[in-house]
């Protein structure tokens, strides 16, 4: 990543140059940063805030507006959808934007979204037709919140610093996905469905409220020309990702992976009562165990990549994480063995999956210019994401037309595609040190507004 030109930014201090010449052996701790703390407790109130909401949304609409199977998959695709639609163009306006700014009104307004539930309850006016429109809505801002805040921890931190500026955030991400759902449906259970919703509210305004207090001025670029027309934005970051070896092999090997696992997981949902038979509990714990391991690898992931080299780390970690996925088709029975096997093939995915994750989020960042870094965010999560639907439909056809553990085992070998893939990628040659940026910005520059 280049040096940004503001002085006020914390890495102007050294060059990429400079800093690759004499790395420091241990970069200085993030938690003493103030920024960085506000950075991500803001980023951890939301991440609980967004997880409470996949279940308490669900559950509003069944229980207070009593909505059917065809409702309910609707109120699904449309907290899902703005992912794909709307993953570019939110890439083009962070990179032209403060990222703090952008994540303070996407909390704002996805706390007012909130809010505006149970009040139109109370007064009568709560349907499913209003319920989708504000779900869309928080499902977009969502997209623009994601994407800023990895955009945020580039311009907050060093270079030396993003491992473990990832480490924390991807931490905090994996505890909401294990805590927010349970915190959602206890909320549901103790309170009613409505007022449940607010506690998402809440959790939104905790983190605007955190990261409108980052004081660090962060150096977004600008040029004295007119901004460039956001197509050709959208185009300069899908080039930089296809033309840049590194990135492209971050975007494949990612939509490999998601694209199987989709697959995988519509299997895996099946495979689990009917072939297993095992009870909803065990099915939840089996399920649950990925979260305790995401949180290992998180802390993990601090620490590996400049001991044993990132490209090693990230190889050895997906095939690993892949690999152990391979085991479950053998499991057989619903005995407390076969529970405890599969929460540790889960525990054990977890883990090395967080680390290829945080592994490469810190690679991606550190190799992408400063002006275009959401729009490489974004055209590498359209990628990823884009492929899944069509993923859990290719594990619906296989489960259909062979059993749930032939099925199972195709999509587990599919998923050792991507862990293949980046052994004979520039992925697997990157030593201890974060690679400095490969690419310049494709045709022309753009300002920020």
């Amino acid at each position: 990543m280049p040096s940004p030109e503001s002085p006020s930014s914390p890495n102007s201090s050294s060059s990429p140059e400079s800093s690759a010449s004499s790395p420091s052996p241990t970069p200085p701790s993030l938690w003493r940063d103030r920024d960085f703390r506000r950075l991500w407790a803001g980023q951890t109130a939301s991440q609980f805030g967004a997880q409470a909401g996949q279940v308490t949304l669900p559950l509003l609409a069944v229980v207070a507006l009593n909505a059917d199977s065809t409702q309910l998959g609707a109120l699904r695709a449309v907290q899902q959808i703005p992912i794909l639609l709307f993953s570019l163009f939110v890439g083009v306006w962070v990179d032209r934007w403060r990222s703090r700014n952008v994540m303070v009104l996407a909390d704002f307004g996805r706390a007012a979204a909130l809010a505006a539930i149970p009040i139109a309850f109370l007064f009568g006016v709560l349907g499913i037709p209003v319920l989708l429109v504000l779900a869309f809505l928080v499902g977009v801002l969502t997209v623009f919140f994601d994407v800023a805040y990895q955009a945020a921890l580039v311009r907050l931190v060093k270079r030396d610093q993003l491992v473990q500026g990832n480490s924390a955030l991807e931490g905090s991400r994996s505890a909401a996905q294990v805590g927010g759902p349970a915190l959602g449906g206890a909320l549901v259970s103790l309170l009613t469905a409505p007022i449940a919703v607010v506690a998402g509210a809440f959790f939104f305004g905790v983190s605007c409220l955190s990261i409108r207090r980052i004081r660090h001025r962060e150096p977004v670029p600008r040029t004295v020309e007119r901004p460039a027309r956001m197509g050709r934005q959208i185009v300069e970051g899908l080039r930089l990702v296809a033309g840049d070896p590194s990135l492209r092999a971050v975007g494949l090997a990612s939509a490999l992976f998601h694209f199987f696992f989709a697959a995988l997981m519509t299997v895996y949902l099946i495979f689990l009562p009917r072939t297993l038979e095992l009870s909803g509990t065990a099915v939840g714990l089996v399920l649950a165990a990925m979260g305790p391991g995401a949180l290992v690898g998180s802390v993990l992931a601090a620490r590996l990549p400049r001991r044993f080299g990132h490209g090693v780390v990230l190889v050895a970690s997906a095939v690993l994480a892949d690999g152990v996925m391979l085991c479950v088709p053998a499991m057989r029975g619903s005995t407390a063995l076969t529970v405890a096997s599969l929460m540790a093939v889960n525990f054990l995915f977890g883990v090395f999956s967080q680390l290829v994750d945080v592994t490469v989020m810190a690679v991606r960042q550190s190799i992408t210019p400063l002006p275009i870094q959401g729009r490489v965010v974004a055209t590498i999560n359209f990628v990823g994401m884009g492929l899944t639907p069509l993923g859990s439909l290719l594990g619906g056809f296989l489960a259909d037309r062979w059993d749930p553990r032939t099925s199972l085992l195709l999509t587990a070998v599919g998923m050792v595609l991507s862990p293949l893939f980046m052994a004979f990628s520039p992925l697997a040659r990157l030593g201890k040190e974060l690679p400095a940026p490969g690419g310049a910005i494709p045709r022309g520059r753009s300002g920020a507004t």
